[in-house]
């Protein structure tokens, strides 16, 4: 056979190079911040993409509490939860949710944008949320990335 012979090569969870990066969230907006987020979760980013391994990078996100909302969606959008209970549906807004948990507005942004099975409740697990500009994964040297220059 005189012909060449090209193999695609996957990665595996062995082989995987996984980083750790910074994203500062002030004065982002949510969805779009969320978006970006979940294509560096998932190593989109990356030439040696393979969609079933977990090869994306661990991503801190600092300063939730500045996230932002367009038009009316701050105090008009609704997040619906169900108790388990006859009439147990609850619904609040991201008005009440920056008070209380900012944290979990992005948290469930980017849940939302990930794979609904193991690989994304794997993924899940490598993205670190919090309200001030401090985190305690400094021993990682995570590198500090403008989340403005990725095209998701």
């Amino acid at each position: 056979m005189n012909t060449l012979s090209y193999k695609t090569k996957y990665l595996n969870n062995a082989t995987a190079q996984k980083e750790w990066v910074v994203v500062d969230a002030s004065n982002q907006i949510v969805g779009r911040l969320a978006s970006k987020v979940a294509y560096l979760l998932r190593g989109k980013h990356l030439p040696s993409f393979t969609p079933h391994v977990d090869m994306g990078c661990n991503v801190i996100i600092i300063n939730a509490d500045k996230v932002r909302f367009t038009g009316k969606k701050f105090t008009e959008k609704q997040y619906i939860r169900y108790t388990g209970y006859p009439g147990g549906q609850r619904f609040s807004t991201p008005e009440f949710w920056m008070k209380k948990r900012p944290t979990e507005i992005l948290k469930l942004a980017i849940h939302g944008m990930l794979p609904k099975n193991r690989l994304g409740r794997k993924l899940n697990t490598n993205v670190f949320i919090y309200s001030g500009p401090e985190h305690p994964h400094q021993a990682q040297n995570p590198k500090l990335i403008d989340i403005n220059t990725i095209k998701a």
